[in-house]
């Protein structure tokens, strides 16, 4: 049955509901529910089934429209890390080009570790060395990582201002990310974003990484108890956060600030799209977006 529709600043959300597609109009996809309601949905999920090898169904809630805040129902906004709120690549990059040759590999270079990486660092690793050596390449790669983290990492554009802007409208905010958890919260300490943050959660702090449900509901877990699903919208740069948001059942808004393109990010599901962060800012109305 219908759970939800979001009245104004994003698309609905619906949960438990049979759904058909009614048409296509210029990459715009209509569902309609069981009620007979029509919506307009932002996120695309690719589902087998026995029958058919592949079908496509459109869920809900993913983009904001350009209406104003008022009557907003997303009270949550969850962000990546790594090419969402900061750019931290070159540090990664150097500490990779610093451990594969110990175990005898050419280093990588700078665009393929940014084609590994969004999934975790045993994931990553696992791309440049044998499965068998992955755990002796991170603890390699951990100390390193731990000496030279803070060196050469920066906040995206407008990422300062559009979690103060949020805050300053009593939405929550976190950040969540596959990146090491206490590292995360080291880097948002050195950054000075800690205090427009709710939560930091990251890799290790579970057993799981995005887009597994449970690790979406620990860090849903770590917010105010009236946190749900339809009211928290993911912001991010992969299709790991895309995924993440179709699992959660989430609204989403991409940025091509870090390792994928659009056309990447559209292919994983994801209708709302945009340049930066500045540009999302912009689309919300926030008072801190430049013109």
């Amino acid at each position: 049955f219908l759970t939800s529709l979001v009245q104004s600043g994003c698309a609905a959300v619906i949960r438990h509901a049979p759904l058909k597609t009614t048409s296509i109009r210029s990459g715009v996809v209509r569902i309609s529910a069981v009620a007979g309601v029509s919506v307009k949905t932002g996120i695309r999920e690719s589902i087998n089934g026995p029958a058919e090898r592949r079908k496509t169904k459109f869920l809900a809630g993913m983009g904001f429209t350009r209406r104003r805040w008022s009557g907003m129902r997303f009270r949550t906004f969850l962000f990546d890390l790594d090419g969402t709120l900061i750019e931290h690549l070159p540090a990664i990059h150097r500490c990779y080009a610093h451990t594969i040759p110990k175990l005898g590999y050419p280093a990588p270079t700078y665009q393929e570790v940014k084609n590994a990486i969004g999934g975790g660092s045993p994931r990553a690793m696992g791309k440049f060395v044998p499965a068998e050596r992955v755990a002796e390449a991170l603890e390699i790669y951990r100390a390193y990582w731990h000496e030279t983290m803070l060196d050469g990492v920066s906040l995206m554009p407008g990422a300062e201002m559009i979690l103060r802007e949020l805050k300053s409208r009593g939405f929550q905010t976190a950040a969540f990310t596959n990146k090491h958890g206490p590292s995360s919260r080291r880097i948002c300490d050195h950054l000075s974003i800690t205090p427009w943050l709710d939560a930091v959660v990251g890799a290790d702090d579970t057993p799981w990484l995005k887009p597994e449900p449970a690790f979406n509901n620990y860090m849903i877990e770590q917010l105010d108890a009236a946190t749900t699903a339809e009211t928290t919208c993911m912001v991010g740069d992969s299709p790991y956060d895309v995924g993440a948001a179709l699992a959660g059942g989430w609204g989403f808004a991409g940025v091509t600030t870090g390792t994928h393109s659009e056309a990447q990010l559209r292919e994983a599901g994801a209708t709302d799209v945009y340049a930066d962060l500045p540009a999302i800012a912009r689309q919300w109305d926030l008072a801190g977006a430049a013109p």
